[in-house]
């Protein structure tokens, strides 16, 4: 099961759950105001993922499927490449492309869960 696999996106959910309590996180998720599922893989896309839901409707992170109907957007990640792209390592766009991150939902919505929604990268 996937709950064995520690992801390194963890962490990076856990400081977006700090970076939405905030003046500034609070603010950017009302600028957004969509609901984002994210389904993050430890190796392939579709095996064993974690699923978190990034709410920028009412500014929350959690961990498991979301309550409130359908998500926005949902993003399919392995968990390295989404490290990547939250750090700013690897362009959202060009990932798309090659194939490296699938979408489903809106398109419009994705496009908005921009970098500058994570917060700006410590040391992990």
């Amino acid at each position: 099961m996937a709950n064995s696999t520690s992801l390194k996106s963890d962490a990076i959910f856990d400081q977006m759950k700090l970076h939405f309590a905030t003046d500034v996180g609070k603010e950017l998720a009302k600028k957004v105001g969509f609901v984002y599922q994210f389904n993050i893989a430890p190796k392939k896309i579709g095996f064993n993922e974690e699923i978190y839901i990034v709410d920028l409707k009412k500014g929350e992170v959690t961990k498991g499927p979301y309550e409130g109907g359908k998500p926005d957007a949902t993003f399919s990640f392995k968990d390295e490449d989404f490290v990547k792209i939250s750090t700013g390592k690897m362009n959202p766009q060009i990932a798309f492309m090659r194939g490296v991150m699938k979408i489903k939902g809106s398109l419009s919505a994705a496009q908005k869960f921009t970098p500058d929604i994570f917060p700006k990268p410590s040391k992990m």
